[in-house]
């Protein structure tokens, strides 16, 4: 029989590798804490209308990267490519969109079928943030300085935040209408992928890669142009808020993002040691969407960001984990029964504890402590079984008398001295 292997687009993360994914989670999830961003989590498996409807039928996200099937009942799922749309649908179907404004976040598995490369798998990692009910100048520059912060608190170089407005309906229906025009008359100039975009998405037009069809783009009507002075008073305000903070941006005109539910606020973050496929974050407003989905009309703004960049971005100091406090070495039916009675004791303090379950000898035991490189070792035969203690010391090669003490295992506070004395520990037992 074939060995059985993982899909193409996707990988097993490794006990090692986890480390690092575990550290960068936990310093973004303290970060949005202080945010007083609250959690909110949805099925991985979603209607397949949803997103027809919440991302939009003619983005690339739905016409070509949708993991889409029939299940048992002939209902047509899709595995979710993205995550604002199932908050959408959670907060509607659930009745809290109508609720006082809310701050969300949520972090899983997305799915897209993509080409893979570094840091762009087809089972990829999203962090997701949501500012639901939120309408003023001020939300846009929070949840852009908290993606901004978030990164920069990961060590996160050469960040690069790029910014424009897509103003509202009124502004990109005017826009679009003389887009168009100027469309038909220079089709045959664009490439092929514009050319196809032109009756299912021609904004996403703006943002192509192709380098001639950004030349002949130049002379193209500008969105910027059609802005209400609302619209660009709104802009206005955002740059001069950005500018208060120092957070520099830079404007970019053809920044659209490629999901059709966007208005106003769009904005990428990107870092320069990650070439041409350069995106960490991306976001925007999107204060039409849940209306759409069939909500009230709900003002909102969020961002992702792809877990797998920011491991590749995050520094080597987040590879690190935290050294074994106590490795417990022990053997003999009544010092095995002793053993795992203390290491519950101590993992209930916080202290980072391993017991030897193998039943191998004394010294191979060691050997594994020194290998993990554990801060200390209490050792439990049969004789200190039979006493009820046990011996606990520094790991290291000199051991001086005040580094090494026999407890009894009812002895809290004699414990508790020699962990605050060797250990450096701050705690209570």
């Amino acid at each position: 029989m074939d060995n059985f292997k993982n899909l193409r687009g996707t990988v097993d993360l490794l006990p090692d590798q986890l480390i690092k994914w575990q550290n960068v989670e936990k310093l973004i999830l303290e970060q949005l804490f202080r945010a007083s961003v609250k959690e909110i989590r949805t099925p991985i498996l979603e209607m397949t209308e949803l997103f027809m409807r919440g991302i939009g039928e003619g983005t690339d996200v739905v016409s070509k990267e949708m993991y889409t099937f029939l299940d048992r009942g002939e209902r047509s799922c899709t595995l979710r490519p993205e995550g604002t749309a199932s908050v959408a649908r959670a907060l509607i179907q659930n009745g809290i969109s109508t609720k006082p404004s809310q701050k969300l976040w949520y972090m899983g598995p997305m799915f897209r079928y993509e080409r893979p490369q570094a840091g762009r798998q087809r089972q990829f990692h999203q962090l997701g943030v949501e500012f639901i009910g939120y309408e003023s100048v001020r939300s846009d520059i929070e949840i852009i300085t908290l993606a901004w912060d978030i990164l920069d608190k990961l060590g996160i170089k050469e960040l690069n935040l790029e910014i424009n407005t897509l103003g509202d309906d009124i502004d990109r229906s005017n826009f679009q209408k003389a887009f168009l025009k100027w469309l038909e008359v220079n089709k045959n100039s664009l490439d092929l992928d514009s050319q196809k975009r032109i009756d299912k998405n021609p904004l996403r037009i703006l943002d192509t890669k192709n380098v001639q069809t950004k030349q002949i783009l130049e002379d193209a009507p500008k969105l910027f142009d059609f802005l209400s002075k609302k619209s660009l008073e709104r802009y206005i305000n955002i740059k001069e808020k950005l500018k208060l903070l120092k957070i520099p941006f830079i404007e970019n005109s053809s920044l659209v993002r490629g999901l059709d539910y966007y208005t106003h606020t769009a904005f990428e973050i990107t870092s320069g040691l990650l070439g041409s496929q350069a995106t960490v974050c991306g976001g925007g407003r999107y204060d039409n969407l849940i209306s759409q989905m069939g909500g009230t009309e709900t003002p909102a703004i969020g961002f992702a960001i792809g877990l797998e960049r920011l491991i590749l971005l995050s520094g080597k100091d987040l590879e690190k984990s935290r050294d074994t406090d106590i490795y417990i070495v022990n053997k003999g039916f009544n010092a095995e029964t002793l053993a795992m009675d203390l290491s519950r004791k101590l993992r209930n303090f916080d202290l980072k504890t391993e017991l030897d379950v193998s039943g191998a000898s004394f010294s191979k035991q060691f050997k594994k402590a020194n290998k993990i490189k554990s801060k200390s070792i209490i050792v439990i035969g049969d004789d200190e079984a039979s006493k009820r203690e046990f011996v606990i010391r520094l790991f290291n090669n000199e051991i001086s008398e005040d580094q090494q003490e026999t407890i009894s295992i009812e002895d809290n506070i004699k414990l508790e001295k020699w962990l605050k004395s060797n250990l450096l520990l701050d705690l209570k037992l």
